[in-house]
């Protein structure tokens, strides 16, 4: 199907089993991530991820992909990228109502970089733009000043 642009829009598949007890796989690409299907909670003690686990790593995965992408068309320096994310669930019903990221990166790009990074992040993500249309996400970027940088580290929140 053909979006109001004409464009064919792009497709992800996955594979996903639930066994008695919890067990559960979704594959992907060639790669399995295990996860906790049982119907207990996160408050249950999980080991393993719960799908709003997998959420938050989906939205941590798109802005971590986003970085290298956007270093190479935007040539921004980095050294290394880290992130914390963290969602919200709220119920009755059981929905996730906030997402949160820290964006943490060892660069010497002046702020006005980092701003134009966080734009395009926020513009292009897939994961990024469709949880912003579902619920409330906030984010910053947390330069990191190696020695010989400008040694100190500070954030830096959308405009």
């Amino acid at each position: 199907m053909a979006s109001t642009d004409g464009r064919v829009p792009t497709r992800y598949e996955v594979d996903g089993v639930n066994l008695p007890g919890g067990e559960a796989r979704i594959s992907a690409r060639g790669g399995d991530i295990r996860f906790d299907g049982s119907g207990g909670g996160a408050a249950d003690g999980d080991t393993l991820p719960g799908p709003a686990d997998l959420l938050a790593a989906a939205l941590a995965a798109c802005i971590l992909k986003n970085v290298e992408r956007f270093s190479k068309i935007l040539r921004f320096g980095y050294r290394r990228a880290t992130i914390h994310v963290s969602v919200e669930r709220e119920e009755p019903p059981p929905r996730i109502v906030r997402a949160r990221y820290t964006l943490r990166l060892d660069t010497d790009e002046p702020d006005a970089r980092l701003e134009l990074l966080q734009r395009n992040i926020r513009k292009f993500g897939t994961i990024t733009n469709t949880l912003a249309a579902a619920t409330d996400l906030e984010g910053e970027i947390v330069a990191v000043r190696t020695p010989g940088g400008a040694g100190s580290e500070h954030a830096l929140s959308p405009p």
